[in-house]
């Protein structure tokens, strides 16, 4: 559709929005859970006093979505895309504190890299008379300027998707309130990037699709592994938001764009619910989000337990809910493709990650003995989180069911040998059991990860990557700051400069006062002086 904004002397500006099953569908999707969301922030922001100026942030980040989603048009696209950069800021940075100004910080100037990269692609799409890629996918596909316009749209997609080496600023924005997390996470930031790669999937060559294999499986094997190492609620989901992301890129680059959309949309579901569920849980524990403080959950909030549960089997494929319809049919299809051992053995061992830390959360938070429950008054959430949370709880038990007859209205056939066929249940169920076992793990001296503390150290600070995005890119200027300004500033220039002039001057100054104090000896030295003068002036 297009929309004839303004026409000055014979030239048009026109604004096109496409609307096909994709961006409807994905529309629908995020007008759900952000009414959801914003229902429940209702209640879970209640105490807060600017609550109206929160929910306008909330639909302004909506509408930047809208914006991305509905254009084939790249400068559209960027207005949506700085839309959510800056509005993401605002929310990160909504609780005013340092913590929360660094996590804001960092994640607006990761998404920059984004932003430049659309610029780039804005400027090289102008030899082709119109900033419509939609027209140009199919005709360009070998051409110089469209790897290169490809290349620069995965890298947009990689910052705001939060691949390797991006990936740091996505549990720094768990700063956010909660309900802010629940729409990132699911429908609105993180999936901006993965929703452009799968509209630009056509022009992808053969080195982009393993290059982008290679940064997915390591991003998806980098948060499973991180997950299992984190005590912090917030921050475990948001790993797993991370795996998952890795997950549909990966699928994306073997040539699967439509299934990977699939697992973005009942992704969106099942994760929207569980960061509600974190986040009543996070209220009713008076803002503790530790785990290993909690304990017995499911007995004082067995309604927001159930939810938990429900979305976390979603999350590990638990089969007939959301996750499972999306989730099993890649595993089978990657299976059934042509694909290297390396991102194969990434894909499995990631999914029994997921299942791992997964189970890990169920045994810590909703499982075993009381540990400091007993001192909060722990109550069911509120009568507006709960109505929210039933409406995504609703979803994420049929919305799988439902997309697979929208999405892929006739049955695929999927033809493995029974070892890869039963390889993904084996996997579930082996995770799952290690899941089990770590959690059982004792405090104390004994305890893993301080016996092998540089190992446990590198998983569970995502291999680093925090401090190379934080230290790693401020240390370098900072320390050439500080060496010009004690070398020059404070060294060579100082002492040539203002303060040496203020000594010398200072000495001489000294000097001539003790020749004002009008001594004796001092008259005396003078007299001798002169007469020796002088007499040698006589003589000569």
């Amino acid at each position: 559709m297009d929309w004839n904004i303004i026409t000055l002397n014979g030239s048009s500006v026109i604004m096109t929005f496409l609307f096909d099953w994709m961006s409807m569908l994905f529309m629908g999707f995020v007008f759900i859970i952000s009414s959801l969301v914003i229902l429940y922030s209702d209640d879970y922001m209640s105490g807060d006093l600017n609550i109206n100026r929160f929910i306008m942030l909330v639909l302004m980040f909506v509408v930047s979505m809208m914006f991305l989603i509905i254009s084939p048009n790249v400068i559209s696209i960027l207005l949506g895309w700085d839309g959510l950069g800056l509005v993401s800021y605002l929310l990160v940075i909504y609780y005013q504190n340092v913590s929360s100004y660094g996590a804001g910080m960092l994640t607006v100037l990761s998404n920059r890299i984004g932003d430049v990269a659309l610029l780039m692609v804005i400027a090289w799409m102008i030899n082709f008379g119109s900033w419509s890629f939609i027209y140009y996918l199919d005709f360009l596909f070998s051409s110089l300027e469209m790897e290169l316009i490809s290349f620069l749209v995965v890298l947009a997609a990689m910052t705001s998707s939060a691949q390797i080496p991006f990936s740091s600023w996505l549990p720094a924005a768990m700063a956010a309130p909660t309900p802010v997390s629940a729409l990132v996470h699911s429908s609105t930031l993180v999936t901006a990037g993965v929703y452009l790669l799968i509209r630009f999937s056509p022009s992808f060559g053969y080195w982009l699709n393993v290059f982008l294999l290679l940064v997915s499986g390591l991003t998806m094997f980098m948060a499973g592994l991180g997950a299992n190492y984190e005590y912090d609620l917030s921050s475990i989901i948001a790993l797993s938001t991370l795996s998952q992301l890795g997950l549909m890129i990966m699928t994306i680059s073997v040539g699967l764009p439509s299934l990977a959309f699939f697992h973005l949309l009942t992704h969106a579901l099942f994760k929207a619910l569980l960061f509600m569920c974190a986040g009543g849980v996070i209220h009713s524990m008076r803002d503790s989000q530790d785990i290993r403080y909690m304990g017995g959950m499911s007995v004082y909030m067995p309604f927001t337990s159930s939810c938990l549960m429900v979305s976390n089997f979603a999350l590990c494929g638990m089969p007939f809910l959301a996750g499972f319809y999306s989730k099993d049919f890649i595993l089978e299809m990657f299976s059934m493709s042509y694909v290297n051992m390396f991102g194969f053995f990434m894909l499995f061992v990631s999914t029994g990650l997921t299942v791992c830390y997964s189970f890990r959360l169920f045994y810590f938070a909703l499982c075993g003995d009381f540990n400091f429950v007993s001192s909060y008054s722990v109550v069911e959430t509120s009568y507006n989180m709960v109505f929210g949370m039933i409406g995504l709880l609703v979803m994420s038990i049929f919305g799988g069911s439902a997309l697979m007859w929208l999405i892929c209205p006739t049955p695929s056939v999927i033809c493995l040998p029974y070892y890869l066929s039963f390889l993904t249940l084996f996997v579930v169920f082996i995770g799952g059991w290690f899941g089990y076992e770590v959690s059982g793990f004792m405090f104390g001296d004994g305890l893993f990860s301080v016996r092998y503390f540089g190992y446990s150290s590198f998983v569970g600070s995502m291999w680093f990557m925090p401090f190379f995005s934080t230290y790693g890119v401020t240390f370098l200027p900072l320390g050439v700051g500080y060496s010009a300004t004690s070398v020059f500033d404070s060294g060579w220039m100082e002492y040539f400069g203002g303060q040496g002039l203020y000594w010398i001057f200072f000495n001489f100054g000294s000097v001539n006062q003790w020749f004002q104090y009008n001594n004796l000896k001092l008259f005396l030295m003078f007299f001798v002086m002169w007469v020796v003068i002088l007499f040698f002036i006589i003589v000569y």
